[in-house]
Order: structure tokens, then C-alpha cells, then sequence
């Protein structure tokens, strides 16, 4: 399986047979309290071809003689010998973050947050266990994160009026190992208080994720143009994570899942808005890495390198699709980079009757601003496929229509492009291995990446070669 050999089927089989869910129940249950059911549900799934297999998991645990219940707990499972022997490397880190967890009193209704089964190569981590983020145990103390947010608010300028929290909920929204993390906190008791969100970072990135959110939250204050983004409350440096306020309103994408009133004219003043951050000066942003055009297909043959092995002919249309954007990229007029959001799609777009704002700069670079419309592009596409609605062409319009004031038109028709390569994204990362028709909704996706480069083609005068993929 590891290898490939054993193709999709040997994917699914290792995901979604009994055995293999018989195995994962089984050590779970090891980990708790004699009389608890466990119910597993998977969520997402990795596969790097001849190393490992990472899946994640939502653990729904019952115990009905416990007065906790229920608990939904995060799981992470990864296969591979090779990442079974480096989990072995790090045993001794993982054991102390386990210890601590005990000790704070997180790890339960588990007695242990760990287990292996080597005849499987296989490593089972219960949150908040990552050898990576050691911080995560003491993020999810009820009694160390209201430690952490009385000094933040202590600190603060002027200091908010409010009565002491005794305690709060932490609930996970995000548990991804060696990757990202995301909290939430909810205040307990009487007294009025802030939910609170907390991401966790590796190294100096949090630092500068916190910079950005902050410069680009006053700079867009500041220009009045209806247009922000949430102000992080503080960057505790001892723990590297940067805590937000909660955002009030329902991200885009519930608006289009449920075709809500007013869509279009949302739509054009996303585009406005993302016109509007295109224009943060670099002194704004400051220093940030560049990231060009041939960057980005990179990451996505890294993202892809699964599919030739899995499904060799979806393989080599992914190949030639990138191949003719690099071609079609070649031909198209360039202006230099400008701030850019890099990840801004529907879920990051929150919308208020009286303001809109966008969320997540952690991935915030210099970078073609066509990127951006691209992506959004692509992410309209793909939203609008999913829940199989009508209109995604007329979606799109409305959304230009917003951008496109004073923006150069060679910079919408790199946008084509950017939307191609990223709806390539889209079939290998955002469709899971484990769906059913997964490989259908994979052709569908790459399909209208083919559709797209074609369109664009036949816009700049190149002749359109025979498709990559068949049309039956």
C-alpha cells in the first residue's frame, strides 16, 4: 500500500475496511477507561508515496458512568515504516508532553495519548499530543490559559473593564500533527467575557504572522475603504501564539451553499476588497518572502505526487495541465509583485450587515495579485461544484466586476491562470482519498482547468492542443 502497488483500492481497504477499523478501534480503546465506546470519523487523509500515510480523525468517546459523557477528541494516525521509526526518534519528547498532559489534566477521559502497533508500522496520537508543538498541552489548560489572558488583558492599553473569568471552555477547531493547530475559548460563569482564539506556531512565524495581522488591521482601519480584518489581541511569545478576538457574521461560503439574499452585490465588494489589499504598501507589509508563478506549480507537483502512482492516467493530465500553464504563463505581459493574501477564498471572506471581513494572513507574501483572483476564482468553482449549484459563471462576474475597476486587464488574464493551476490544486489536495467518487469529482475538477487554459488560449491567439483528458 505504502508503495502504491496496491493503488486506490489499497488506500481505501487500509481507511475504511473493518479489519483496518477494527484495529484503530481496538487501540483506542486500549488508551481508555475500561466500559468506553469509541467511535472514530475520519476527516482527512495524506498519502506520500513509498513513506506514509496520515490520516486525521474526530474521536467521539462515550462513557456513560463518567459525568464528562461525550467528548469529541482529535486524533491523528500515521502508517509508514519510515514514520514509524522517526516517531520512535521522538518517544522521548512525546512521552514528556503526555506526562504534562496528565498532569494538567487534559489527556483525559485517556489514560495514555499514544500507541504503535509495529506489525502495522503504525502511530496513533491523541490531541493536544505533537512532538513539534510542545506548547499545545498547556493551550489546552483551563487553568493556564485564564493565567495567560488575565496578563494579556492586564497588559492591554487602555485595560478593558471586566470582571475576572474563572474559567473557560477550550474547545479544538483545528488539530493537524506537525502542521496547525487552532483553539477556541469560551468564557465560563457570570462574568461577561471574549471568546478567544489561539493558534500556535513553530519558531519565529508567529511573530510575524502577528505583525502582518496587526499592520494590515490598523492600515485597512485607517483607510475607511469597508473593507477589514480582525486585530490579534497579543502574540505571547513564551508559547508562540497569537490570540484573536471572535469574528461575528457567517463566512461566504454558508452564503453560497444556501443561495442567500443580496449574493451578487457580496460578491463585488469582495472584489473590491481584495483590490483594496492589493494596494497595502510594501512599508506596510514589510519584509516578506516573494513568491513567483513557477513557485507555485512546484507546490502543487508536490501536492500531486500521489495521484501517477494511484491513478496514472489523472497522473499525466495533471502533468501536461501544469506543463501548458508554464507555457501559457511565458507568453502572458508581467508587473512585479504587490502584498498578497494567498489563501483568500470563501471561507476566509466573513460577512456582517455592516462589514465585511477577511481572515488568515499567515500566508501573506509578495506575489503576482493575480494569484489572488485566481484562487478565488477557482474557489467559486469549486464551491459552486460541491454543492451543485447553478450560476458559478454569473458568481464569477459579479466578483470581477467588483476587482477589475483600475486593475490592468493583463493582470485578469493571468487570474485565468492562476485559477487553472489552482483548480488542479483542488482535485489533488481538497478531494479526499477516501470519498466516494472521489476520481470523478478529481476528472471533474481538472476538466475545468483544461476548460480554463483553453478559453485563455483562444484569448491570446495560441492554438488549443488536443485535451488531456478524455471527454467520455
Amino acid at each position: 500500500m505504502l508503495s502504491g502497488r496496491a493503488a486506490l483500492q489499497g488506500i481505501r481497504w487500509l481507511l475504511l475496511s473493518a479489519p483496518a477499523r477494527k484495529v484503530l478501534k481496538d487501540q483506542l480503546r486500549a488508551l481508555l477507561p475500561a466500559g468506553t465506546a469509541v467511535e472514530p470519523s475520519l476527516k482527512e487523509v495524506r498519502f506520500k508515496p513509498g513513506c506514509k500515510i496520515t490520516a486525521h480523525y474526530v474521536a467521539l468517546v462515550t462513557n456513560r458512568k463518567s459525568p464528562q459523557g461525550q467528548q469529541i477528541r482529535p486524533v491523528a494516525v500515521t502508517w509508514g515504516a519510515k514514520a514509524y521509526a522517526k516517531h520512535q526518534e521522538e518517544i522521548v519528547g512525546l512521552e514528556k508532553i503526555q506526562a504534562e498532559a496528565a498532569t494538567r489534566g487534559v489527556a483525559a477521559p485517556f489514560l495514555g495519548l499514544m500507541a504503535d502497533v509495529p506489525e502495522w508500522s503504525m502511530h496513533i496520537q491523541v490531541s493536544p499530543l505533537d512532538a513539534r508543538f510542545a506548547q499545545l498541552a498547556r493551550l489546552w489548560d483551563p487553568r493556564y490559559v485564564r493565567a495567560m489572558l488575565a496578563d494579556v488583558y492586564a497588559s492591554a492599553d487602555p485595560v478593558p473593564a471586566r470582571r475576572p473569568i474563572r474559567n473557560y471552555t477550550i474547545t479544538c477547531i483545528r488539530y493537524r500533527i506537525n502542521s496547525r493547530h487552532v483553539l477556541r475559548y469560551d468564557p465560563v460563569g457570570p462574568a461577561k467575557g471574549e471568546v478567544v482564539f489561539a493558534k500556535p506556531y513553530l519558531g519565529e512565524s508567529g511573530a510575524q504572522a502577528f505583525r502582518v495581522a496587526r499592520d494590515v488591521a490598523e492600515w485597512l482601519t485607517e483607510r475607511g475603504d469597508g473593507v477589514n480584518c480582525p486585530r490579534p489581541l497579543a502574540y505571547v511569545a513564551q508559547d508562540a501564539v497569537i490570540l484573536y478576538p471572535q469574528i461575528f457574521g457567517t463566512p461566504l461560503s454558508e452564503h453560497l451553499r444556501c443561495r442567500s439574499d443580496g449574493l451578487a452585490r457580496w460578491l463585488e465588494r469582495i472584489g473590491e476588497a481584495l483590490q483594496t489589499l492589493h494596494c497595502l504598501p510594501r512599508a506596510v507589509a514589510g519584509p516578506l518572502e516573494v513568491r513567483n508563478f513557477a513557485t507555485e506549480v512546484q507546490a502543487i507537483e508536490r501536492a500531486s505526487s500521489h495521484i501517477p502512482t494511484l491513478l496514472p492516467q489523472l497522473g499525466a493530465a495533471v502533468d501536461a495541465l501544469l506543463d501548458r500553464a508554464r507555457e501559457l504563463h511565458e507568453r502572458l505581459p508581467q508587473e512585479p509583485p504587490t502584498f498578497t493574501h494567498r489563501d483568500f477564498k470563501s471561507v476566509h471572506v466573513w460577512l456582517a450587515p455592516d462589514r465585511l471581513t477577511v481572515i488568515d494572513f499567515d500566508r501573506a507574501r509578495f506575489a503576482d495579485p493575480a494569484s489572488d483572483v485566481g484562487a478565488f476564482l477557482a474557489n467559486l468553482q469549486w464551491r459552486y461544484a460541491a454543492c451543485q449549484l447553478p450560476g458559478v459563471v454569473q458568481a464569477q462576474e459579479r466578483f470581477l466586476s467588483g476587482y477589475a475597476r483600475g486593475a490592468p486587464k493583463e493582470r485578469l488574464l493571468r487570474a485565468r491562470l492562476y485559477e487553472a493551476i489552482e483548480l488542479v490544486k483542488c482535485a489533488v489536495r481538497r478531494v479526499q482519498l477516501f470519498e466516494d467518487g472521489c476520481v470523478p469529482r478529481m476528472t471533474g475538477m481538472l476538466r475545468r482547468a483544461e476548460a480554463v487554459i483553453n478559453d485563455l488560449r483562444v484569448t491570446v491567439g495560441v492554438p488549443v492542443r488536443h485535451q488531456s483528458l478524455e471527454s467520455g
